[in-house]
């Protein structure tokens, strides 16, 4: 077979801008072919496949076209869809610790790369080789692996092709609306920080959401959770993220932009409301500046101790009628971080969770992977179907504004 061929150290037929053009003059469907053609043509190798990370984060979809997924897979015309569950010990490896894996198979060997950018978990790159890879073809992968990356994240604003791939389970009108609120990415690194944060909807969507924008010099926060459940929240949910983005993309200030959410929710969504926390970082100092609208307290870590994070609580958005919002200013130390949840993370079943206990045992995990694993054993006391959206966001600050990342592929290597 043709990927039975010796692996060597050659780049042939392997450049960036190679790569880049191929994806260019693709149609947006074909942009991972375009890349691992490529591979597969330098490798001569005829088995490159990429799984993408489903929308729930505990599995992967290996795409394919041609029919050539297996009994189980979903189909799109000529496209298949095959879900991975993460128990795969060797895929969760390559995704948690963001590095490449080799793997002796009976027929030869199997190459995993993570497929990453800024930190965000897009998917994993699977080659099959006939015989071992030398150091050169697997650097070879690990640069393939990331440049698909960057292609999936432009093409797929333009197909509906890899949204479908992830969703193993149809969604609801209500989720439809909510996951169109979240933002493009759920983590970022960003040199001075990290970002990431996690929601796990509930059987019928309640309203919860979370944002951020990185600015020259700040970043911006936000975790809100609009009240009811189903279309109607999200409704409402949609009103109070646009208001808030409108505000942050005049210039508004934090108390300008929580106004902003309380008059749109309470002319627009009369008999709603929405709790919300809001944040902005400055990158130069680590100053913290807060809005509490009626939100659960967040959690600050701090030298392996929880410390308290005491806020003024003002009324939600839309009941604020009349009164100023009041803003609170909190100084981060390099090592930081600081955690905000939704009260679904805290009530009914979920409130037998020690989460103050689940949030030191992970501090020394990526975000990232800190708010998957928290997420994970709310599910599990309180799930299959949670009764309210549990979400987490988790700030890591390092200090340094204007550090780079030492990343490697995607990923930063600390």
């Amino acid at each position: 077979m043709p990927y039975r061929r010796q692996v060597t150290s050659s780049r042939h037929g392997w450049e960036l801008s190679d790569a880049l053009e191929a994806v260019e003059s693709a149609s947006p469907v074909d942009a991972v072919n375009a890349v691992t053609g490529k591979l597969a043509k330098a490798l001569g190798t005829d088995r490159v496949v990429f799984l993408i990370a489903d929308l729930a984060g505990r599995a992967v979809v290996r795409l394919t076209r041609g029919g050539r997924g297996g009994s189980d897979a979903r189909r799109l015309g000529a496209e298949s869809a095959e879900t991975v569950p993460l128990t795969d010990q060797v895929i969760g490896t390559v995704l948690s610790e963001q590095r490449v894996v080799t793997v002796a198979e009976p027929d030869g060997w199997r190459v995993l790369s993570p497929v990453t950018q800024r930190g965000e978990v897009v998917g994993v790159l699977e080659v099959f080789l006939g015989s071992q890879p030398d150091d050169d073809a697997v650097e070879l992968i690990r640069r393939a692996a990331h440049i698909l990356a960057f292609a999936i994240i432009a093409n797929r604003r333009h197909t509906d092709l890899f949204e479908w791939g992830q969703r193993t389970t149809r969604l609801e009108l209500s989720a439809e609306i909510q996951r169109r609120l979240l933002p493009g990415a759920f983590t970022c690194e960003g040199g001075a920080f990290t970002v990431s944060a996690w929601l796990e909807p509930a059987a019928t969507i309640a309203g919860d959401t979370f944002d951020y924008s990185v600015e020259r010099e700040a970043l911006h926060v936000s975790v809100t959770d609009a009240m009811g459940h189903g279309v109607p929240s999200a409704l409402t949910a949609t009103l109070c993220v646009a208001s808030l983005r409108n505000a942050r993309r005049a210039g508004a200030s934090l108390l300008e932009q929580a106004a902003a959410a309380d008059e749109a929710v309470r002319v627009y969504a009369k008999d709603s409301f929405v709790t919300g926390l809001l944040g902005r970082v400055d990158l130069e100092t680590g100053v913290l500046a807060l809005v509490n609208a009626g939100h659960v307290p967040p959690h600050l870590l701090r030298k392996g101790e929880i410390i308290p994070v005491e806020l003024p609580i003002d009324l939600p958005f839309g009941l604020n009628i009349g009164r100023e919002y009041r803003c609170t200013e909190l100084q981060l130390e390099g090592g930081d971080r600081f955690v905000i949840v939704t009260d679904g993370m805290l009530e009914r079943q979920a409130h037998v969770l020690p989460l103050t206990g689940l949030l030191e045992q992970t501090r020394a995990l990526h975000p990232r992977e800190a708010a998957r694993q928290i997420a994970d054993a709310v599910l599990e006391v309180a799930g299959p179907q949670l009764a309210d959206d549990a979400t987490i966001f988790v700030l890591d600050w390092h200090g340094d504004h204007g550090r780079e990342r030492d990343s490697t592929a995607g990923a930063d290597r600390q």
